[in-house]
């Protein structure tokens, strides 16, 4: 029996009708990100319009339209901001709609950008306002078509439409060369410790990406996350009366407490690989990496990395629930997700090969939510699921998962959402806020 519809999450930028077509400039030239007349890249101009963001058009619509279900356990976590599952429509209400036009030999099923392909949609936007419905159809377009892309992964569209999906703000190049010309962050070290073992088995990424840009990337985010705490630094004390930060208990990375924003830990330069692999600048990268870790996933960051292990106490609740069977299965051999799912919990599953696989699984998780990455990694433990009863040691077996299959994946997480309770639900979309 399916459960009430999931909701879809997104915001994108307020978009203007038209604008002129910018050649991606260098940054020797112009030092601005390389833009195409899209939404991302219009979002800037719009915001010097009276016209109300889409951001506020959408949560007057969730007011409207959010379904008895849920608008009484969302009311109960006003303290959540903006996660992604605030959007209309219901991800499952527009996979049904076109999983039942598939099954029944009819048309696609129409949305108000239907027609239109999704680089026109990204680079375009909507010409009659409708940003809502525009967003509805990109993600549509993504779940249903994809986004095209050689056998490499490699696409000229996908950076733009993660940049639109992430909600990602414009910042300038120079914003970026900033970071990079304070040197060495308080971080550096432990960055150097990590990049040259970043995806070193896969030759697609080391042959694109060097390891002085992934070097660069982190440096500026962890300086980036370094002001960000020092803004939010309480006044200091006299020493007799000062508290001791705890350490960080994974990785031995820079220390952080309560509230504070994030700061770097191990793990990050996995995540920050698919980046630099599909953006045309390190400026791109820069921007979209940064806007997954502080608007979509800060608590993997923050602290004692609480929300990665919120996460992985939910992939052992999400398993439990779809198949017992194979979950005390794994708990009578005391395997939690916290022993042998917590780097693919951190990373989105990036640690898993191979990277276009990564990519296009990523184009799932962006446009319906990071959150969804716990479904996906209890989707690959029930298709491994043979594999793991038949072992009587299934430690071996979940050392390493099987290459991914992000279009097997994403079937299977799709029926899995319909038989999860609304209130573990919930918790999936708030574990990494």
């Amino acid at each position: 029996m399916s459960s009430p519809p999931r909701d879809a999450a997104r915001a994108i930028p307020v978009l203007l009708p038209s604008a002129e077509i910018h050649a991606p400039p260098s940054p020797r030239t112009h030092r601005t990100l390389r833009r195409l007349q899209s939404a991302h890249a219009l979002g800037a101009r719009a915001a010097l319009t009276p016209q109300p963001s889409l951001i506020s058009q959408q949560r007057k619509a969730e007011q409207r339209n959010v379904s008895p279900t849920r608008s009484s356990s969302l009311n109960r976590s006003p303290q959540r901001g903006r996660a992604n599952s605030d959007a209309t429509p219901p991800l499952m209400h527009q996979m049904n709609t076109i999983t039942a036009a598939r099954r029944a030999g009819s048309t696609k099923p129409v949305f108000s950008h239907g027609h239109l392909s999704l680089q026109h949609i990204i680079r375009d936007g909507p010409n009659d306002g409708d940003f809502l419905g525009a967003l509805e159809s990109a993600r549509w377009k993504v779940i249903d078509e994809g986004i095209k892309s050689a056998e490499d992964g490699m696409s000229t569209l996908r950076i733009y439409v993660w940049l639109v999906l992430l909600d990602a703000p414009i910042m300038p190049t120079d914003d970026y060369l900033a970071l990079i010309h304070r040197g060495a962050s308080p971080a550096y070290a432990k960055i150097r410790n990590d990049t040259f073992r970043t995806l070193t088995t896969d030759p697609l990424f080391r042959r694109r990406v060097s390891e002085a840009s992934l070097i660069r990337l982190l440096n500026a985010i962890a300086w980036k996350l370094h002001d960000a705490n020092e803004e939010q630094r309480p006044p200091e004390r006299p020493r007799s009366s000062r508290s001791l930060r705890p350490r960080q208990s994974f990785t031995g990375s820079v220390s952080s407490v309560g509230p504070e924003p994030g700061v770097y830990v191990q793990g990050m330069n996995v995540l920050a690989a698919p980046f630099l692999y599909a953006a045309r600048s390190e400026a791109e990268a820069f921007v979209a990496f940064h806007s997954l870790l502080t608007r979509e996933c800060p608590a993997y960051i923050r602290g004692a990395m609480d929300g990665v292990h919120r996460g992985l106490a939910l992939v052992d609740k999400v398993l439990a629930i779809v198949d017992p069977k194979l979950a005390m299965y794994l708990t009578a051999k005391g395997l939690s997700a916290e022993i042998y799912a917590f780097p693919s919990v951190l990373t989105l599953c990036a640690c898993t090969p191979p990277l276009p696989e990564v990519l296009r699984l990523w184009d799932f998780l962006f446009a319906y939510g990071p959150h969804l990455n716990i479904v996906c990694i209890v989707a690959q433990l029930t298709i491994m699921r043979d594999q793991i009863l038949n072992s009587p040691s299934p430690n071996k077996v979940l050392r390493s998962f099987p290459p991914l299959n992000s279009d097997l994946i994403k079937s299977v997480t799709i029926g899995i959402i319909k038989k999860i309770p609304d209130d573990v639900y919930l918790d999936i979309v708030s574990h990494a806020l």
